[in-house]
C-alpha cells in the first residue's frame, strides 16, 4: 500500500467535511471488467482514523467474474488455486467528489494494487493509465469526451424482473429526436441528471431527445482522457441510482430490443502537446480538412485495428446487435467528414478538429474503450499508417473496407488472430479479456432463448 497523499487538497477538504458532519459516508470504488462501479461504503471517521493507512481491501475475484458475478475458469490471476485473496483499492484523491443524490456521501475512485502497491495490470483504469503514459512518451496528451444514449423506462429494475424483462414500458411513445415537447415531459428526469451530475463534478454540456421513444442523449464535456473516463463510469452508475430513486429505470444496453434504435457511447478524441498543450491534430493548410500527419496516422491506426480490438469497446453478446445497416450505428470501418454513416467521423475545425469514433455503444467500459483506441492510434503514429481515402456518401454501402464483427464470437476470433494487440496492450491483458469474452459467449450458447421456442416449438 502506498503512503497516503496526505497533502492533497481534496483529502484536506474531506477531513473538514467529516469533522463538520457534512459527510459521514465515503464510497471507495473501482471499475470491474464490465464497467460497473464496485467497492465499499466506509464510515467517514473510521476511514480517516485508520482505514486510510491500509486501504480498502477487495477480493481478487472482482476482476475475474462474468455479469452474474460467477467465478469462471480461465483467469490466470484469480482462481480456486490462488485462493481468491485480497487486493487493495488505493484512492486517487483527485477523483474525490460529493455525491449530491445520496445523503452525506462522498465518492473517491481508486486504483487496484497488490499488498506491495504494485498496480494490477488487468484492471481497466490501469490499462488506460498505461496508454496515457505511452502517449506522453510520444509527446502527446490525449483529450476525450463521451456521448451516452440511454432509454428511460417507467418500469423499475425490480418491476422488469417480475415482468420477465418483456413488455417494458418506455417514457414516451414516439421518436423524440430533438423534440423539445417530449423532452419537457421528461425534464424532471433529465434536468435532475444534468444538475446533479454538474454538482458532482461531471459537467453535462447538453441533453436531447434521441431517435426512439424514451431514448435520450447527454454529452459530457471533454477533458484529459483519464478524467473523462472517470466521469463516464460515474455518470452511468449515478444515472441508474438517480432514476431508480425516482421510481423509474434507465438502461445503457446497446440494443434493449430488436425494434428499438440502439444506444451509442460515441467518443471524441484529440491529441495535444504534453509540454505546450499545442493541438497536434490540426495543421493550417493541410489536406484534407487541416488534418495533420499525426491525426491521419492516429486515425489510420484506429481504423486498421478496429476489428481486432472490438471486444474492448463492444464486450457483450448484445453489443453486436446494435451494428445494423441504416440504424444510426455504423457497420463499416470507413471515415468521413461530418458523416454519421461512417464508423469514424472527422468533426470540428482549427484546434477543435478531432475524431469521433461511433462504434462504441452505451454499454462500453470507458477505460477499456479509450485505452484500445489510444493504443491503436499511437501504433498508427509510430508506424505512419495512412487511413484509406475518405468515404463520401452512404457509409453503409461502402465496399473494399473492413466490416465490424457481426457477433461476439467473430470479435473473439479477430483478437485471437491479432499480432498487434499483445504488442500494444500486453499479452496478459489480451489473455484476460479474451477469457472474459469466451465466458460471455459460452453462457449465451448454453441457453435456449424465447426466439427459438417461437420459431421451432410447433414448426420445427
Amino acid at each position: 500500500m502506498s503512503e497516503p497523499r496526505s497533502d492533497h487538497p481534496n483529502l484536506a477538504r474531506l477531513r473538514a467535511q467529516v469533522a463538520s458532519g457534512e459527510i459521514d459516508t465515503l464510497v471507495v470504488a473501482f471499475t470491474d471488467m464490465q464497467g460497473r462501479l464496485m467497492g465499499k461504503r466506509v464510515n467517514g471517521s473510521a476511514f480517516l482514523d485508520g482505514v486510510i493507512d491500509h486501504g480498502v481491501h477487495i477480493c481478487t475475484y472482482l476482476l475475474g467474474t462474468d455479469m452474474e458475478m460467477n467465478t469462471p475458469d480461465g483467469f490466470a490471476l484469480m482462481n480456486w488455486e490462488t485462493g481468491y485473496g485480497d487486493w487493495i483499492v488505493d484512492p486517487d484523491w483527485g477523483t474525490l467528489r460529493t455525491i449530491p443524490w445520496l445523503e452525506r456521501t462522498a465518492l473517491v475512485l481508486g486504483d487496484v494494487v497488490d499488498e506491495d502497491a504494485r498496480p494490477i495490470a488487468i484492471s481497466p483504469r490501469e490499462i488506460l493509465r498505461r496508454q496515457v503514459e505511452a502517449a506522453a512518451a510520444q509527446g502527446m496528451a490525449i483529450k476525450a469526451g463521451s456521448e451516452f444514449e440511454y432509454y428511460v423506462l417507467t418500469d423499475t429494475y425490480e418491476q422488469a424482473v417480475k415482468k420477465g424483462f418483456t413488455g417494458l414500458e418506455r417514457f414516451g411513445h414516439y421518436n423524440e429526436d430533438y423534440h423539445l415537447l417530449q423532452a419537457t415531459k421528461a425534464e424532471p428526469v433529465h434536468g435532475k441528471l444534468r444538475r446533479l451530475m454538474d454538482r458532482a463534478g461531471i459537467p453535462i454540456e447538453f441533453s436531447k431527445g434521441e431517435a426512439a421513444a424514451g431514448q435520450h442523449e447527454v454529452n459530457i464535456r471533454y477533458d484529459h482522457v483519464l478524467e473523462s473516463a472517470d466521469r463516464s463510469v460515474i455518470f452511468k452508475h449515478g444515472a441508474k441510482e438517480i432514476v431508480w430513486l425516482d421510481g423509474m429505470g434507465i438502461t445503457f444496453m446497446a440494443k434493449p430490443d430488436h425494434t428499438w434504435t440502439g444506444s451509442s457511447g460515441h467518443l471524441h478524441m484529440s491529441a495535444w502537446g504534453v509540454e505546450d498543450d499545442r493541438p497536434l491534430f490540426f495543421t493550417e493548410g493541410a489536406q484534407p480538412y487541416g488534418m495533420s500527419e499525426t491525426m491521419r496516422w492516429f486515425l489510420g491506426g484506429q481504423m486498421a485495428l478496429s476489428r481486432e480490438l472490438a471486444i474492448f469497446f463492444a464486450p457483450f453478446i448484445n453489443s453486436y446487435k446494435r451494428f445494423a445497416v441504416a440504424s444510426w450505428a455504423p457497420v463499416n470501418v470507413v471515415w468521413g467528414r461530418d458523416n454519421r454513416t461512417t464508423g469514424f467521423r472527422v468533426v470540428g475545425s482549427g484546434k477543435g478538429l478531432h475524431i469521433e469514433c461511433r462504434f462504441p455503444g452505451g454499454d462500453m467500459n470507458a477505460y477499456l474503450t479509450y485505452a484500445a483506441f489510444i493504443a491503436a492510434g499511437l501504433w498508427g503514429v509510430r508506424n505512419r499508417v495512412e487511413p484509406p481515402a475518405e468515404w463520401k456518401g452512404n457509409g453503409y454501402i461502402a465496399t473494399g473496407c473492413d466490416r465490424m464483427p457481426r457477433a461476439l464470437y467473430e470479435a473473439i476470433r479477430a483478437l485471437e488472430e491479432s499480432t498487434v494487440a499483445p504488442e500494444i496492450l500486453g499479452q496478459d491483458v489480451v489473455d484476460h479479456y479474451l477469457n472474459a469474452a469466451r465466458v460471455e459467449q459460452e453462457a449465451f450458447d448454453r441457453v435456449v432463448h424465447p426466439w427459438e421456442r417461437e420459431r421451432y416449438l410447433e414448426r420445427g
